[in-house]
């Protein structure tokens, strides 16, 4: 090679001596970028407390919910109420859009209260029982058999249509005390509820009686939704309270002829019309994508619905309030909706994928709230990229950790925004995780009433939220 062509080893040393220095100072700047914006988001999120434990109007806006209007169950005339509400409230708070997504509703009546007798010989001796949701009525008379106890929906098959046929299936499985998290012990115990009942009827049931799934030791019923199948005669289906539940238990031991009585006047009539309820602040870059939040606005029909799900509505719209009234101005659209029909029904959360994926809207995220108003613990996501989770953590828990909402973790969602996952592609789903000790105590029971529900937990809860998407709208969720 000629003189030209050779390489000079100190000017390839000096070389990467530089690229080092510039490595080192993009590094420096890269993570001055990071503390500066760690600080501004601590900074944010202070800010968004002190709104929301200072100037909230999350437990004002419940007590209205339920004190003035009370049950909401779909299709109801207390339904349409909380509505109008919704939609005024937030007009009130000067959202940049607010409306309605009308959608059918199922429409079941409960009728008059509910009577129980454990019959054993000429002695009948009361307890406390409600209907079970979108069951059939007993007939006028009321419904006399013998009872058959049993802990699982496999013990059906085991005894066939000769050990059901003509009974009534009193199903007695407790919640199971080892779960920490008590919504895996009513997901482990629920089948006896919603499933129970048509799968008893395959076998000549006339009727079914649940233990109340709650771990609680009372005397409130807790209702609930039934399926029936097609095809498959339908029986009535009660809920009995746990006292009462361990009574009947305990005389069926005793004498196992001992029958039980049970008198229902509910029934199903035509689906009624009835609306989501929108909120929305504008996003001032990306206007058609959404980061949503949001609840429940229906209620079971035996008290206030405070803790499912007043809270989680009202909790969601304060959480968009307090960014409102922070001024703050969303790169994304952000969204309040109230979901109409959770219950029994979900025809709500269905309706707003619809129009969503006909609408063409981007939803980079879904949050929902419906396990009451109790201490915030964190979050749990579903749908994030791999690894995305880590990256979470490492940057979000310590701004959420000295409120005590860090608990980040996989698997999160509800009812009314799963829909959105089959037809917005890309939605990352996240469930509110509230403190679940309490919650199935008082979960679709007539004790669901706004006095069981602390102001500094909900103020609390909003702010988690508010935190979240204003995380999620600075950093978005693809990392």
């Amino acid at each position: 090679m000629g003189n030209a062509e050779e390489i000079d080893d100190e000017q390839i040393l000096n070389t990467h001596v530089q690229m080092k220095k510039t490595l080192t100072l993009l590094a420096l700047l890269t993570f001055s970028i990071g503390v500066f914006a760690q600080k501004a988001d601590s900074v944010m999120l202070r800010k968004i407390y002190d709104e929301a434990l200072v100037n909230g109007q999350c437990y004002q806006n419940l007590h209205y919910l339920c004190k003035n209007i009370g049950q909401r169950l779909s299709g109801s005339a207390n339904a349409q109420k909380a509505v109008d509400w919704g939609k005024k409230l937030m007009e009130s708070y000067g959202f940049d859009k607010v409306f309605l997504q009308p959608c059918m509703v199922p429409h079941w009546v409960r009728g008059a209260k509910e009577q129980g007798f454990i019959v054993e010989g000429t002695e009948k001796t009361p307890v406390a029982i409600c209907a079970l949701g979108m069951s059939v009525a007993t007939p006028k008379a009321g419904l006399t058999a013998n009872v058959i106890e049993l802990h699982s929906l496999d013990e059906l098959k085991t005894l066939g249509e000769a050990g059901i046929k003509g009974k009534i299936v009193f199903f007695n499985r407790p919640f199971d005390p080892r779960f920490i998290e008590t919504g895996a012990a009513y997901g482990t115990a629920g089948d006896q509820r919603f499933a129970g009942p048509a799968a008893a009827a395959k076998y000549g049931a006339v009727g079914v009686i649940v233990r109340s799934l709650t771990e609680a030791l009372d005397n409130y019923p807790h209702t609930g939704t039934t399926n029936y199948i097609d095809g498959v005669p339908k029986i009535p289906a009660a809920a009995i309270s746990t006292i009462a539940a361990n009574e009947l238990s305990a005389a069926l031991k005793k004498s196992p002829g001992t029958k039980f009585y049970f008198k229902t006047n509910c029934g199903q009539l035509p689906d009624a019309p009835s609306f989501n309820v929108v909120g929305e602040l504008t996003g001032t870059e990306n206007p058609n994508k959404f980061i949503i939040v949001g609840g429940h606005l229906d209620s079971w029909d035996l008290a206030e619905g405070a803790n499912d799900d007043g809270t989680g509505v009202t909790g969601a719209l304060e959480a968009v309030r307090i960014l409102k009234a922070m001024n703050y101005r969303p790169k994304n659209s952000l969204r309040v909706v109230f979901f109409m029909n959770e219950e029994n029904g979900d025809r709500g959360g269905d309706k707003y994928a619809e129009l969503a994926a006909q609408n063409k809207e981007d939803h980079i995220a879904a949050i929902e709230t419906d396990g009451g108003g109790f201490t915030p613990r964190g979050f749990g996501f579903s749908g994030l990229q791999p690894g995305a989770l880590k990256v979470i953590n490492q940057y979000w828990k310590p701004l959420l950790e000295p409120y005590d909402a860090d608990k980040l973790t996989n698997g999160g969602g509800g009812s009314d925004i799963e829909p959105l996952q089959g037809k917005v592609p890309g939605v990352v789903l996240i469930g509110f995780k509230g403190d679940s000790q309490r919650y199935f105590d008082i979960h679709h029971t007539p004790n669901d009433v706004f006095e069981n529900v602390n102001k500094r937990e909900l103020e609390l809860g909003s702010a988690a939220m508010a935190s979240l998407m204003y995380l999620i709208d600075q950093h978005g969720l693809k990392f």
